[in-house]
């Protein structure tokens, strides 16, 4: 049942209402009140059933689950963890250090070093001597051999500037200018015209096209879209309206109804338990009151404390009884003792010279070794 207090809902601004929502709103509520009052009571009473098998039983059960999985999954794990991999790992992590760290810390400190080292040195000597080879013997071979290359080509440059001019002209004379006279006088005019053709089969194409758009346009206007902007306008708008003014009022109507058929199954509820109390519970606790302690109270004082009472005598009886045999039991065992190996020996006190106790010190006595009695 809903007790709680609802949050304050922000009101809708009052707009003027026709006659059509005064006139279905009365009717409207009525069916729809009729209709979810038992729906809400039956609601009411399953949300009350479930919140008594949850904190019944579902949640004990689930609490249960939940130890039961930690005694079967968690505590296990962490116990292998806590007292197997770890211990393992650590003593893992010691054989790994001692047989593979520190020896190969070893190598590498005492022995790849130092052959690094000594393989660095031979390197610098055989880099040095390259380098002695290369500025005095290859470098000097270098620059003789591009002098020589550089004189080969300026000998070839000059046999090869004739031949190149000669080539130059009859290219120019032979392919250069009768392909710009073609490209001038022939081909310039022929794509001019066959562009003006282009142009003017572009302008035709594109005004048959304009035409034959403008007559699908029209002609879609007229036969779908005035036909559906007038369906749209004069027929499904206001039936829209109307029935988003039904929709309005039955969705409001179930909010009020909802709302009146909880209070209704509160006070339902309230009647039934107020019922169930009058029926079993008062009629219980005035027995329990008014017959069962009575009698509880004379059976306790007339049976259970005197029994209770002669119970207690026959165990102190007992407990004396018992405390008087073992007694006797001791004194047989010492009467024996005595018999078979005689009176024990007493033994001798030995003056030790020591205080036995803090004493007062007073003005006729004194501590000190000197001036002891």
């Amino acid at each position: 049942m809903e007790l709680e207090k609802r949050p304050a809902q922000p009101q809708r601004q009052a707009t003027p209402e026709g006659c059509l929502a005064v006139a279905i709103r009365i009717p409207v509520r009525i069916v729809v009140l009729v209709l979810v009052v038992p729906v809400r009571m039956v609601w009411d009473a399953l949300v009350a059933a479930g919140r008594v098998l949850r904190d019944t039983v579902l949640r004990p059960f689930g609490r249960a689950l939940v130890w039961l999985g930690r005694a079967l999954f968690v505590w296990p794990f962490v116990g292998l963890w806590r007292y197997v991999v770890v211990p393992l790992g650590q003593a893992l992590g010691w054989l790994g250090n001692v047989l593979v760290v520190v020896p190969l810390r070893w190598l590498y400190r005492y022995v790849l070093t130092p052959l690094g080292h000594a393989l660095a040195w031979v390197a610098r000597g055989i880099g040095a001597g390259l380098a002695w080879v290369y500025g005095r013997v290859l470098t000097p071979v270098g620059h003789a051999v591009r002098w020589a290359l550089r004189g080969l080509g300026a000998v070839l440059g000059a046999l090869g500037l004739g031949i190149f001019g000669v080539l130059a002209w009859l290219v120019r004379h032979l392919v250069l200018v009768p392909v710009g006279w073609l490209y001038t006088w022939v081909l310039t005019p022929v794509g001019h015209a066959i562009a003006w053709c282009a142009r003017g089969l572009v302008w035709t194409l594109g005004m048959i096209v304009t035409g034959v758009g403008t007559a699908l346009y029209w002609g879609s206007r007229v036969l779908f879209v005035l036909p559906a902007l007038a369906l749209w306008r004069w027929i499904l708008v206001p039936v829209g309206r109307v029935l988003a003014v039904v929709g309005r009022e039955v969705a409001d109507a179930l909010g009020h109804a909802w709302r009146i058929a909880g209070h209704i199954s509160l006070a339902v509820g309230r009647f039934l338990g107020t019922l169930l109390r009058w029926i079993f519970v008062e009629p219980v606790r005035w027995v329990y009151r008014t017959v069962l302690t009575p009698v509880g109270h004379v059976v306790r004082d007339l049976v259970l404390r005197p029994a209770a009472e002669a119970a207690r005598s026959v165990g102190r009886a007992t407990r004396q009884a018992l405390a008087a045999a073992r007694e006797s039991v001791r004194q047989a065992r010492a009467d024996f003792r005595r018999m078979v190996f005689g009176e024990p020996g007493q033994s001798q006190k030995v003056d030790r010279r020591e205080p036995t106790g803090a004493e007062t010190r007073t003005l006729g006595s004194s501590t000190t070794a000197l001036t002891k009695d």
